[in-house]
């Protein structure tokens, strides 16, 4: 391999270890980090009401709570965390929605499968599933919505 190539070239398993090495990667996956409790708070808070004083399935709870942490999500992230700002803000937030759906869908199977395989308590189960999905969610966010 040429030594002039760059790192966008490489495959993925070397682009991965070439940006493990890179300190400004972990400072954005700090910032990431914040804004996704941000995130998961804003989540926890929405799906808590939804479930319990309104008494909304915690299925239609977890789709509220999604709908009102990704618009809470994508704003910090396009604006601290990935700097975003130079980009479409359309196009990044079409892309920032579709892997958060994604995320959100791997979530959102393992909270069915918490709460009705493993009965945990609803609540428990989302924070759960919210943890599980949060670094599929960040490699999408940076290797696609934000990239440049």
């Amino acid at each position: 391999m040429k030594e002039d190539q760059t790192a966008v070239s490489l495959p993925l398993h070397r682009r991965v270890r070439h940006g493990l090495r890179h300190p400004p990667n972990w400072f954005q996956l700090m910032r990431f980090g914040l804004v996704g409790a941000s995130g998961y708070v804003v989540n926890l808070v929405v799906f808590t009401i939804a479930v319990h004083p309104l008494a909304v399935s915690y299925r239609i709870a977890s789709v509220l709570a999604f709908l009102v942490s990704v618009l809470n999500n994508f704003w910090w992230n396009r604006h601290w965390t990935f700097d975003g700002r130079g980009g479409h803000a359309g196009f990044q937030a079409m892309r920032f929605f579709v892997v958060s759906l994604v995320a959100f869908a791997f979530s959102y199977a393992i909270l069915v499968a918490l709460v009705e395989g493993a009965d945990l308590p609803k609540v428990l189960a989302q924070a759960i599933a919210i943890v599980l999905a949060t670094p599929l969610n960040f490699v999408g966010q940076k290797l696609w919505s934000f990239r440049r």
